[in-house]
């Protein structure tokens, strides 16, 4: 009979969670499909987007930095870009992206409720992962056995995130303690988080050194929200960028660059986004026709971050709206 399960699913009981074991359960055929997606009405909540964060890997400040924005920063630091999804009644949430500021991006998450869950080490329903690039997974270490040693939480990522995670240290430990189930997710496949949520994998071109990369599109009972705070070009995607975004009600894109120009000498095909300015030109109709579309990800050279900048007075007057901490989004 065919596992009716959405995901291939790891399991860390029994013997440590080995490459070996790993290839056997996502290369022999047990992922299977998604179930698929309708409403049953029971168990529904409301559904709210934070964003916790919206400054590249690096943050900001950023080491080695000095200028006048960075220095700013410093008595008011942004945080690296990462989303949870959370019920604040109940205290329930998904971690998106796991980065360096996750202890104080946790005190954004709304609700006493969350921070019981916390104090009993089970903060996350689960954590969804884009890729391996050090703003978004390296967090995870601050969940480990040194630090909140959560307790067994569902990690959900590309197949070759979970190898990365699974034979790699520090991470191979939290799986082999059993902290993190790993659960591969099949890309282009909506899955049920919770009855009246799903999320749907979407893999994009980015750096591919460690593993691939996600953007992830979230559906709630009443609205919908894209997460892509990476990728390399909007015209390598093997997508329409507009059709993507059309198909949600809102997007947080990959905003690390305003202009080339802020590369400081090297070539950007080393550290390859989309300017804004291009997708201001993508997605201005989107932007002023009632999506909300957000630009997030934001590189600490990038002059959009400047409250009275004329860059970003140009992209709010084009309709766009820039990440902050705190920002919440109800699904």
């Amino acid at each position: 009979m065919r596992d009716p399960r959405p995901l291939a699913t790891p399991s860390t009981d029994g013997p440590p969670w080995t490459r070996r074991h790993f290839l056997a359960v996502s290369g022999g055929g047990a992922l299977a499909a998604a179930l698929p997606w309708s409403w049953n009405g029971r168990g529904a909540v409301d559904w709210t987007a934070v964003v916790l964060g919206s400054i590249q890997d690096g943050g900001l400040p950023q080491a080695g930095c000095y200028t006048d924005r960075c220095e700013r920063a410093r008595s008011d630091p942004h945080y690296v870009a990462s989303l949870c999804i959370t019920e604040p009644s109940s205290g329930r949430a998904f971690l998106v992206d796991a980065t360096p500021d996750l202890v104080r991006q946790m005190d954004l998450i709304p609700g006493d409720s969350f921070r019981e869950r916390a104090a009993r080490r089970r903060p996350f329903e689960g954590i969804l992962l884009t890729h391996a690039h050090i703003g978004h997974y390296l967090g995870l270490a601050l969940l480990g056995r040194e630090a909140l040693a959560i307790d067994r939480t569902p990690c959900y990522c590309s197949a070759r995130m979970a190898d990365f995670l699974a034979t790699n240290g520090p991470w191979s430990l939290l799986v082999e303690e059993g902290r993190l189930d790993l659960k591969v997710l099949m890309p282009d496949r909506p899955m049920r988080l919770a009855p009246d949520l799903e999320v749907t994998a979407l893999p994009v071109p980015h750096r591919d050194e460690y593993s691939d990369t996600f953007g992830f599109v979230f559906r709630g009972r009443s609205r919908s929200l894209l997460y892509l705070p990476d990728i390399d070009r909007w015209d390598a995607w093997d997508r329409d960028i507009e059709s993507v975004v059309d198909a949600v009600d809102i997007a947080l894109l990959d905003s690390t660059f305003y202009s080339a120009a802020e590369v400081g000498g090297r070539s950007q095909e080393q550290i390859p986004h989309p300017l804004v300015t291009d997708t201001m030109r993508r997605l201005g109709h989107a932007a002023r026709s009632g999506r909300t579309v957000v630009l997030t990800h934001l590189n600490n050279s990038n002059p959009v971050l400047d409250e009275g900048s004329p860059e970003r007075a140009a992209v709010l007057d084009a309709g766009f709206a820039v990440a902050r901490a705190g920002q919440r989004y109800a699904l």
